[in-house]
């Protein structure tokens, strides 16, 4: 499977539909359809009733960008220039907010080491928001390692770069045998 993409005359993105981090075009339809945490306190605890818990990002001092998929970042109609920017680390580790976005974290629940563990949730992602691109594709744009969320347990939310980089890596190789897979933007 390949990447839809609007295409200019000579296959490359139309400037036309390009955006810049500002611009991003978000629809947050999980945020609206789906019932929201009714408390705010962003501490680990129980979550009931919600499928979502807002939350906010906990600034870095100084992010760096290690890696990006140009590929993947088109989905969402960035060009390259978007993602050489001084800032663009700041923007994707949650320093500064993206327009449009809205943070979250996701209740859920499952089995884990074998035994049904009740509510688990994410502790070290955060839902960002869904961007419509050019080509009308709704796109969920997560951060990993941004910081708490009631879900955390007793973890900072942070992710270790080798198991982030491993991420980043292995869904841009399963998506590049076609394999259909989630993508990673960047680390």
């Amino acid at each position: 499977s390949g990447i839809k993409q609007s295409t200019g005359r000579y296959g490359r993105l139309s400037s036309l539909s390009m955006k810049t981090l500002e611009t991003l075009t978000f629809d947050n339809a999980a945020l609206r359809d789906l019932p929201l945490d009714t408390v705010t306190e962003n501490v680990p605890r129980q979550v009931k009733n919600a499928c979502f818990s807002k939350v906010e990002p906990t600034p870095l001092s100084s992010p760096k960008t290690v890696v990006y998929s140009s590929s993947a970042m088109r989905l969402l109609d960035l060009p390259e220039s978007e993602l050489e920017r001084e800032d663009f680390p700041s923007y994707l580790c949650g320093s500064k907010s993206i327009p449009g976005a809205e943070y979250a974290a996701h209740c859920y629940c499952g089995h884990q080491f074998g035994y049904f563990s009740g509510q688990l949730g994410d502790g070290a992602t955060m839902y960002v928001g869904e961007v419509l691109n050019s080509d009308s594709e709704r796109w969920e744009i997560q951060f990993k390692g941004a910081g708490k969320t009631p879900f955390s347990r007793s973890a900072d939310g942070r992710k270790v770069l080798r198991s982030s980089l491993r991420e980043f890596l292995c869904s841009e190789a399963m998506f590049n045998l076609g394999v259909p897979t989630t993508r990673a933007g960047s680390c």
